[in-house]
């Protein structure tokens, strides 16, 4: 996005909903940035300076507003990063905010060198690595004081700090206060004990949609849908729990409950709830640009996935099967492959298979479940792929090299690796174009057609795809199976 300041200016003396975490304004008289709608005195536009990211408007030594609360503001639209790499390393910082890996390890990971890494990301959002890694743990801290009563140094570490030493004193350099004083003028109810984070979102937000969506496609044991909410055993790293998601429309934000054992991967654990959700979409950005086939649902989302391999290996399942039978089949797999763990939660009895166990399998372990042998042979070989790291299902800088290397493995053909773009990589344009759902919506015969009825909707053709699916389960009144080609993936 190129920030042009008369509109920018515009969007902020209208406090307009739509720009709310596509760009920040910053006051250099008080030297605080807010959110355009903030609901503060209105600066005059020779006064303002304008960022993508807050991480940028705090590298150049402005500090966050107490009242709009910039760490609130919806994502980082990923249509938004002008280079594919830009996007990459962002989720990977706030996958791990460069808690476990240092700036080189990082660049090697995405295939470039740290000075080129730093070169690309400064050009970008003005920022180094270490800045943006640094802005992103603050505002959470920033967040969980004001919101929870957890003690600091649970704050602390919940956000990425090493120590305390080290949290205080960066919080005092960036924000000019101390935490505790930060907390103590917050006046938070006595029961907030619990670690609850919202996340925003812009509207529309079609909530029930993706509750549609999920429900039939869980992975019974360690995901569950009750009363419009949604539940999930997790496993990061060393770290295991639950958390429990629901939706708070008045507020334009998803709430999340993270469970105590979790608090020391919560940055990875909100930032896949907001890909999980698809929170860093631009609804209105998006529907203005299908036209016409958005109107009739506004709000829908990409439905995400909370780990790229969990789900890839549930859309392996739901292969030329009814969804019923792939979550049957799921449920088979969890429970002789899953770990099991105890929660307060009722259903939730499971961890998900991960690639490790996985690749160790036999397929004869797998037909015994009752998956069909070419599907247990394409399961275990993803499997193995991701142990070794030969593919990975949440980040690709090049989506034509992902889509390449997962069409390689058996049994995952051009439909398998779209589905696995639009989900995993949470990539915009991908497009399933030879889904039968989608062929019956544009009333064709090839995906050839598909492809070219499509060709007006990029970069949006996803979006295009969950409207296209959509539209033929409201006219069919039923939910479509998971695959629906008639012959399968070689």
């Amino acid at each position: 996005m190129i920030l042009n300041r008369e509109q920018c200016y515009q969007a902020v003396v209208t406090r307009d909903k739509r720009f709310d975490g596509v760009f920040f304004v910053a006051v250099k008289t008080t030297r605080i940035y807010c959110r355009p709608i903030c609901p503060s005195k209105r600066p005059q536009l020779g006064h303002c300076e304008f960022y993508i990211h807050p991480a940028g408007a705090e590298a150049a030594g402005f500090r966050p507003c107490l009242r709009c609360r910039p760490e609130l503001a919806p994502g980082f639209a990923p249509v938004d990063a002008n280079h594919r790499l830009v996007l990459a390393a962002l989720r990977k910082l706030e996958e791990d905010s460069l808690g476990e890996t240092g700036v080189k390890e990082l660049a090697g990971s995405l295939g470039v060198t740290d000075r080129h890494l730093r070169r690309v990301l400064r050009n970008a959002l003005g920022v180094t690595p270490i800045q943006f890694a640094q802005t992103q743990r603050l505002l959470l801290a920033k967040r969980l004081l004001t919101d929870t009563r957890l003690p600091v140094i649970d704050v602390a570490y919940a956000s990425g700090f090493s120590s305390l030493r080290g949290f205080n004193a960066l919080f005092r350099e960036r924000y000019k206060l101390a935490p505790t004083k930060l907390r103590r003028a917050n006046h938070v109810p006595a029961d907030q004990s619990r670690c609850l984070c919202t996340i925003s979102y812009r509207m529309p937000f079609d909530w029930m949609s993706l509750m549609e969506f999920f429900a039939p496609r869980i992975f019974d044991g360690v995901e569950r849908i009750v009363d419009g909410r949604y539940y999930r055993t997790v496993e990061i790293g060393q770290r295991s729990g639950w958390i429990m998601v629901e939706n708070k429309p008045s507020q334009s934000a998803l709430q999340v409950e993270v469970s105590p054992d979790l608090l020391p991967v919560l940055v990875q654990v909100l930032n896949r709830v907001r890909r999980l959700f698809d929170l860093e979409a631009v609804p209105e950005r998006i529907a203005d640009h299908l036209g016409p086939m958005a109107s009739a649902n506004p709000g829908l989302r990409v439905p995400g996935a909370f780990d790229g391999f969990e789900m890839a290996v549930r859309a392996i399942l739901g292969q030329q099967v009814s969804v019923r039978a792939a979550t049957t089949l799921a449920l088979r797999l969890t429970r002789r492959f899953g770990k099991e763990l105890i929660t307060s939660i009722t259903g939730l009895t499971h961890l998900s298979p991960t690639p490790g166990a996985l690749a160790k399998a036999e397929i004869s372990e797998l037909t015994s479940l009752g998956i069909t042998k070419s599907r247990a042979a394409s399961v275990i070989a993803l499997a193995r792929a991701v142990a070794r790291q030969e593919i990975v299902l949440n980040v690709a800088v090049s989506i034509e090299d992902a889509i390449q290397k997962l069409t390689q493995l058996p049994g995952v053909g051009d439909w398998t690796a779209q589905y696995f773009a639009m989900r995993a990589y949470g990539w915009p344009d991908a497009f399933p174009a030879s889904d039968l759902g989608i062929l019956k919506a544009l009333k064709v015969k090839k995906s050839k057609e598909a492809l070219e009825a499509a060709e007006k909707w990029r970069p949006w053709r996803a979006y295009a795809a969950i409207h296209l699916w959509k539209s033929l389960e409201n006219r069919r009144g039923e939910v479509r199976d998971e695959r629906a080609l008639a012959q399968s993936e070689p």
